[in-house]
């Protein structure tokens, strides 16, 4: 191994090394810091400026997506107006390996003054801002991964960890729930995937259905401006009685006794792939379509007439 992978390795190491230490040294200070947060009646406002500041901003980001209502505030903004967002309900992280950032321990008065609970991440616990503090999370480490000892590197890797400790133990105390995390997910294939439901997706204009008992020809010709790739097949009430697809199609084209004026009932698909609830996930509709290796999943309604149908194009197309 080259001399410069070796750096890399050491790097990981010392952060990998430095997480599974405050593993074990978790211990009531972080389960009182936790329980002022799940009893907060407001917000989760976290704090902080360079390095930290960036951390905290991602740690404010995990909780609000996950639970706990939360926004970062920069301190030089906030000494310029935005102190106006604090409420006395709220509760305040502040993050600072030093304990005595300038611009972060100016707010540290007059958040007081607000009478919010506040909770510092510091590895110094004789430092300004934990003497501010109402419970402190120890960011003490070993050593910088830095060779100069100089740039945040083990310390904010163990920042960015406890903060999502804290997230995750939120979502198990709140019994936050795939759904919840749906609804504050609605965009990007994540959210298509917890929120998207057939009825939202699937095509129920003009939908290419013909009487069972039409012949191929004229199911052929449905099928070519149907935009499917397929014909539904239905019987006299509207019932769905099969489904003639484009693979059908070439199929019956290799057999001997192929006649393109004979019923197309013949050469379709029987008792196709259904479902009758159109309010379940369409990343579950499309599971359905993988599972049985097929193209169309037709929607009905409790009389088995069609309704709706969903290809596996358009649910692919949507990053499902």
């Amino acid at each position: 191994m080259s001399e410069i992978l070796e750096v890399g390795k050491r790097v990981l190491e010392l952060e990998g090394n430095e997480l599974l230490r405050h593993s074990n040294l978790l211990d009531d200070k972080f389960e009182n810091a936790l329980n002022l947060i799940y009893s907060c009646k407001g917000k989760v406002i976290v704090t902080g400026v360079g390095k930290s500041g960036h951390i905290g901003a991602k740690i404010a980001a995990t909780m609000a997506s996950t639970g706990t209502p939360s926004f970062f505030l920069h301190p030089t903004e906030a000494l310029h107006g935005d102190l106006g967002m604090v409420q006395k309900s709220d509760v305040i992280l502040a993050i600072s390996f030093s304990g005595e950032s300038d611009e972060l321990i100016k707010i540290m008065p007059h958040l007081k003054r607000f009478g919010v609970q506040i909770i510092s991440m510091t590895a110094k616990f004789s430092s300004s801002l934990a003497k501010f503090s109402d419970e402190i999370i120890s960011l003490d480490i070993i050593k910088e991964a830095c060779p100069l000892g100089a740039a945040p590197t083990v310390s904010t890797t163990l920042t960015l960890a406890l903060g999502d400790a804290l997230a995750i133990c939120l979502m198990k105390m709140r019994n936050f729930k795939v759904e919840d995390f749906a609804n504050f997910h609605p965009g990007g294939s994540l959210g298509k995937r917890l929120f998207l439901k057939v009825k939202d997706v699937m095509k129920t204009n003009e939908l290419p259905v013909v009487s069972f008992d039409v012949s191929l020809k004229i199911a052929i010709d449905t099928m070519t401006h149907g935009k499917l790739g397929a014909v539904l097949l239905t019987d006299k009430s509207g019932k769905l009685v099969a489904i003639l697809s484009d693979g059908d199609l070439r199929r019956a084209l290799q057999r001997d006794d192929f006649d393109i004026n004979d019923k197309a009932l013949n050469y379709a698909t029987k008792e196709p792939k259904i479902i009758d609830d159109d309010e379940i996930l369409a990343s579950t509709a499309l599971k359905i379509i993988e599972k049985y290796k097929i193209q169309l999943l037709v929607i009905v309604n409790d009389k088995k007439v069609p309704i709706g149908a969903l290809h596996i194009h358009d649910l692919t197309n949507l990053g499902l």
